[in-house]
């Protein structure tokens, strides 16, 4: 007898997206070698057949992951609309933002980290990412213009200098939390420390981008 045509389901961008949501789980959890197709595949409640049908191997699939949760990442933070903000303002949300999508998403940093053992092989390969994240540059080069121009931040700052201090005063405070639990005899993870932290990440920024005299006046 003919072998019966293969049927694939019938809503297959809802497939994807729950591979791509048990993917960020279990790359997280176990990183790119040590992760399970077949984890994955009965965590979005579908087989290896269609996981390779979608992402074509597990390399792909860590990609896709990624892509996705950078993604993720970008529309959040495109949503606050800073643009409405005088200069100051913008910034202490968009710092306010990132601290509060680190503690609410770890395996965003988890993915991260895993990328950066692979040397970013595969988000060099992504066709997405410089689509995703030069708006993204842009966004803080018009912010720290608009900043300037109103005399409340210093000229000519770097925006990429600036995004790489914004993010890792908080991607390095969660990455090393349990050895700077060890380190610096604190408990690192409690109410109080990360309230105090994320007010101390907001406080460095301003004192690097404001002017002395927004400082001395309050406006930031």
């Amino acid at each position: 007898m003919p072998r019966a045509k293969e049927v694939l389901p019938r809503d297959p961008a809802a497939t994807q997206k729950r591979i791509l949501q048990a993917a960020k789980h279990e790359f997280a959890r176990s990183g790119l070698g040590g992760a399970r197709v077949d984890k994955i595949a009965a965590k979005a409640k579908s087989n290896k057949r269609m996981l390779y049908h979608y992402f074509g191997n597990k390399e792909a699939l860590f990609r896709r992951t990624l892509e996705d949760a950078y993604g993720d990442f970008r529309r959040a933070e495109a949503e606050l609309n800073i643009e409405a903000d005088d200069p100051a303002t913008a910034l202490r949300r968009l710092m306010e933002f990132t601290w509060s999508y680190y503690l609410a998403n770890p395996e965003f940093i988890t993915l991260v980290n895993s990328e950066n053992l692979h040397k970013a092989r595969h988000l060099r390969a992504s066709a997405l990412m410089d689509e995703m994240n030069r708006p993204f540059v842009e966004r803080m080069r018009d912010l720290l213009k608009r900043g300037a121009a109103s005399g409340a931040f210093r000229p000519n700052l770097d925006p990429v200098q600036i995004l790489i201090a914004l993010a890792g005063l908080g991607f390095y405070y969660l990455n090393n939390r349990y050895t700077g639990e060890i380190v610096y005899g604190r408990e690192m993870m409690t109410e109080d420390a990360l309230k105090k932290r994320g007010a101390f990440n907001v406080d460095s920024i301003l004192r690097i981008v404001c002017t002395p005299e927004a400082l001395s006046k309050g406006l930031a």
